[in-house]
């Protein structure tokens, strides 16, 4: 059973990493596959029961299993395309969007609050024009309106204006579409500011809707118990799995030491409010014989306790790490109402089976591997162990096994981990699961703030001993994203570790994991050069790599007062690629779009020096090795030349942005030329500044690759500018659906009339040049292309 469930747990994984999914005829046909496999397994079992030679048995069991295996894959492939096709149905047409559409439904989620708005998902009931059922909607505007007051479980009518799932794809970056999809949500949107949006009903008598009120009160009881409190936010996270409401400073120090799993609904925690609710039933059912009579207080336990976790599981928002510990939990006190035992490995395959079947598209998210590989460690390191050690002994094991078996899965994924993690976890699991936990459960319930200041002062010491460990200088490690040879590599070295000890050259697979520092990415030969236009929606940021240089034009937009390009695209774009220092970081000039994530990175990397063209005063200026961008500036790099050709010296002294010179035109122009080609930024310049540079340096205009100067606006892209540059490739750097209408109609006709290759970042995605023998251009969404992604 095991292998099987683990066979259609690789179909399942197998179908997400398809480009399009198979049609309903080609489903049938393999489902026919399948059952003739089963089949086939079955006789063979049967045959092999049969009185035969040893060497018939044995092939008969080989094969058997061999077909088993083949046809539970092909299930597991059935089932998630099955139910891919179903989501992929529930879609906006393509005419529906950018459009007014009135429609009625629910707030179906916890709103989240922003600086001057709302969001929250929104289950649609009725509307004028073809919708998806489930939409994201935000919701802003000035103080009177109503948006403030809008709740979970509400029947409200909007006029909304909606596009399809659109999210940066960028090489080992997050693909925000594919965590739409899983969620369910088809179109996202925002509300307009229109007359007729009303509450229609104050609240749908559902479930489900029940259950999001719930939480809702105990979110905005918490903060009105703990106002300005700096942890409020976690303990709201505990309690209802609301994990929007850590900021984002405090997550990162939870990824520094390896606790980020504690502070929000994990599985530890479901066991052990499964476990309290199941002592207590037991205890009272004990207390009155009679009841004993008519049912064991271990079997009252056991149903006590399942019901306890699944409260719990529905309270904190049913993520995966709550759902594998329910359908674990499931399985055990089925067993113990049974009667019968259930082995830790069959309780995890089935919990994985449960799982995949509820949600086929958890095999995308970190959680589901992070989660169900800690739970396999546990057991693996825990099974066949015959004497009994002391329970400091089996809890200091239990963490160094976590912390090695995982180390191949967090640097796949995140290319880092805590090194400080069993030291913190041994601390914060006890005091977390144990204390915090079930003060602000119990607290939740019952109208007492005392006992959540008691929890919020006991989490404020244990974060004092947190930030101590994240401030050591060696707390976390970080590097390039491994290939995938050395992480399977890896995982068989921490399998080998953790074997039982005694076990002859254990110690050996530690080698096995060197790889996974040692296989860095390559990087480009000497005179040649890589280039990457990375999709940061509208806004420009560039990656210019040569053998042993890296170079950042532009850090793209700023989103939120906490979440800009830096931090979110551009430092774990880096980090995966290896990159741990920045040679140079030029910003072509002050708009937001182009500069929104320089602090970020600047305060992420260390930097040799920067460049700008920033008038004087601007806080940029001061900047580490600070340059003032200025035509005729060269220099080069493991053979690649880099050249500064806009704006002129001279331009700084007109008036310094005075209103006399635009600001787009002061934009720094770099030009670099390799071996095999050349490519030139040239920032958000305008007509006056390409008439400039076509009159003072037109003969060195002329490039291979050209990043189209100010998105393709109709200000820009002069006919005697492309005509100059005589490119090859144009790439237009721009956000999907964008207010501007960037590129222009007129514009984009102009640069197909010039015979060039056309990328576009909202198409294809973050686009990569090797300037190499040949030229290779990459698209991240052609790289990467998966059936839920769109046009």
């Amino acid at each position: 059973m095991r292998m099987s469930i683990i066979a259609f747990a690789a179909g399942v994984w197998f179908l997400q990493q398809q480009a399009a999914l198979p049609g309903w005829p080609a489903l049938a046909a393999l489902l026919a596959v399948s059952a003739g496999l089963a089949v086939a397994a079955a006789w063979m079992r049967h045959r092999r029961s049969a009185p035969a030679h040893i060497a018939v048995v044995i092939s008969a069991t080989l094969a058997a299993a061999i077909s088993a295996a083949i046809s539970a894959a092909l299930i597991g492939f059935i089932w998630a395309a099955a139910m891919g096709q179903i989501r992929l149905a529930d879609t906006l047409p393509e005419e529906n969007e950018g459009r007014d559409i009135l429609l009625t439904g629910v707030i179906a989620s916890l709103p989240q609050a922003y600086d001057n708005g709302v969001r929250f998902d929104f289950a649609v009931e009725q509307a004028a024009s073809t919708v998806p059922a489930k939409i994201s909607l935000a919701w802003s505007g000035g103080a009177r309106q109503p948006w403030r007051d809008v709740h979970a479980g509400e029947r409200w009518q909007f006029t909304v204006r909606l596009k399809r799932p659109h999210g940066n794809l960028n090489p080992h970056g997050f693909d925000y579409e594919a965590w739409l999809f899983e969620r369910g949500v088809r179109a996202a949107g925002y509300v307009r500011n229109d007359d007729g949006n009303r509450r229609l009903d104050a609240f749908v008598p559902r479930p489900a809707y029940a259950v999001e009120r719930l939480r809702e009160k105990a979110r905005a009881r918490f903060l009105r118990a703990l106002p300005q409190r700096d942890y409020a936010g976690v303990l709201v996270a505990l309690a209802v799995g609301d994990q929007r409401a850590i900021d984002s400073g405090l997550w990162q120090l939870f990824a520094r030491t390896g606790i980020s799993h504690l502070m929000s609904i994990s599985g530890l925690h479901v066991t052990m409010v499964a476990a309290l609710g199941g002592w207590l039933a037991a205890a009272l059912w004990r207390r009155r014989p009679a009841l004993l009579l008519r049912l064991p207080a271990q079997k009252v336990a056991a149903a006590s306790g399942w019901a306890t976790a699944f409260a719990y599981c529905l309270l904190a928002g049913f993520g995966v790490p709550a759902q594998r510990t329910l359908y674990m939990l499931t399985v055990v006190a089925l067993a113990l109402w049974l009667g019968r035992a259930a082995a830790g490995s069959r309780v995890l395959a089935l919990a994985l089976l449960l799982v995949l079947l509820v949600d086929p598209w958890a095999v995308l998210s970190a959680g589901f591997w992070l989660s169900f590989g800690a739970v396999a460690v546990l057991f693996y390191v825990g099974a066949g162990r015959l004497a009994a050690r002391h329970w400091l002994a089996e809890w200091g094991r239990a963490q160094w096994a976590v912390t090695l078996g995982l180390i191949p899965a967090l640097l796949a994924i995140f290319q880092q981990f805590s090194l400080v993690s069993p030291l913190a976890n041994a601390v914060a699991i006890p005091v977390v699961s144990f204390v915090i936990t079930p003060l602000t459960l119990i607290a939740a319930a019952l109208p007492f703030d005392a006992l959540l200041l008691l929890a919020h002062q006991i989490l404020s010491w244990l974060m004092a001993f947190i930030e101590w460990l994240a401030a050591l200088p060696l707390a976390m490690w970080q590097q390039h994203t491994p290939p995938v040879w050395a992480v399977g590599l890896a995982a068989l070295g921490c399998v080998w570790l953790l074997l039982p000890r005694g076990f002859p050259s254990r110690g050996m697979g530690a080698l096995l994991l060197l790889p996974l520092a040692l296989a860095a990415p390559a990087r480009p030969a000497e005179g040649e050069l890589r280039l990457t236009v990375l999709d940061v929606g509208h806004g420009v940021a560039v990656h210019a790599q040569t053998a042993k240089r890296d170079l950042i034009y532009d850090t793209g937009p700023q989103f939120s007062p906490d979440a800009n390009s830096g931090n979110r695209i551009l430092l774990p774009y880096l980090r995966a690629a290896g990159v741990r220092r920045l040679d140079a970081l030029i910003l072509s000039h002050e708009d937001q779009d182009h500069a929104g994530g320089a602090l970020s990175l600047i305060d992420g990397l260390p930097l040799t020096w920067t460049m700008n063209s920033m008038p004087a005063g601007h806080p940029f200026r001061e900047a580490p090795g600070h340059r003032t961008c200025e035509a005729g500036q060269t220099w080069t790099w493991d053979g690649v030349r880099f050249e500064i050709l806009h704006p002129e010296a001279a331009a700084y002294a007109v008036g310094e942005h005075d209103g006399k010179r635009k600001g787009n035109d002061m934009s720094c122009v770099l030009k670099i030329v390799s071996a095999h080609g050349s490519a030139l930024l040239a920032g958000d310049i305008e007509t006056t500044a390409e008439r400039t540079l076509l009159k003072q340096r037109g003969g060195q205009l002329r490039a291979d690759a050209l990043l189209a100067p100010h998105h393709g606006s109709r200000s820009s892209s002069s006919p005697e500018f492309l005509a100059a540059v005589g490119a090859r490739t144009a790439i237009f750097s721009i956000g999907y659906r964008n207010r501007f209408r960037h590129p222009h109609e007129t514009v984009w006709r102009r640069y197909e009339a010039s015979g060039a290759q056309l990328l576009r970042t909202d198409r294809d995605g973050a686009v990569t040049i090797e300037f190499a023998a040949p030229w290779r251009i990459t698209t991240e969404r052609a790289a990467r292309r998966r059936y839920w992604h769109g046009r």
